[in-house]
């Protein structure tokens, strides 16, 4: 009796377990990154709202670690935003202020959390959370943030009305 075909048929269903086996933990890990990434950005498509008036209202929820972080744009580049009442100005990391083509403009000492460090001045055209939009938003370029996160501070806050309660921020035009 011939045991080949009988081997080459092991083989192949051996070679099929693996395959599955890979795939299942490729999507495990596909699955739980996504999950990983919404609990860090919840806002990652946040809708805008009318309301009385006509005015455009966003309401974000808090990530996971009680941050309040939401996908938005600068000059029509998708950008990762960091609500930070405590900013004077929108600060945007060096790498990313490269990859969205801001120009440095005049060096300026500020103090940060980290001490002093020398940022450079610049202007967006525009900023864009949910439909809530702004130009000509003043904003410095730090070289020595790390990550893609954008600081989204008072320059722009300072023309919105900014509430919080109960885990949820609500930004209105």
């Amino acid at each position: 009796m011939n045991d080949q075909p009988q081997q080459q048929t092991k083989r192949i269903g051996k070679g099929m377990i693996y395959t599955a086996w890979i795939l299942g933990f490729a999507l495990m890990v596909w699955f739980f990154g996504i999950l990983e990434t919404n609990k860090h950005n919840p806002n990652q498509n946040v809708q805008t709202h009318v309301v009385e008036g006509g005015s455009k209202e966003v309401i974000l929820q808090s990530s996971r670690y009680g941050h309040y972080v939401v996908t938005g744009k600068i000059n029509n580049e998708k950008v990762t935003f960091l609500v930070d009442t405590g900013a004077s100005y929108v600060s945007v990391p060096g790498n990313v202020a490269n990859k969205i083509g801001l120009e440095k403009g005049a060096p300026i000492m500020v103090s940060t959390a980290n001490g002093n460090v020398t940022v450079y001045a610049t202007t967006l055209d525009l900023v864009s959370v949910g439909t809530i939009t702004l130009h000509n938003i003043k904003a410095d370029i730090n070289p020595h943030m790390q990550g893609d996160e954008i600081l989204l501070g008072m320059s722009f806050l300072r023309f919105l009305s900014v509430s919080h309660e109960a885990g949820q921020l609500t930004i209105r035009q």
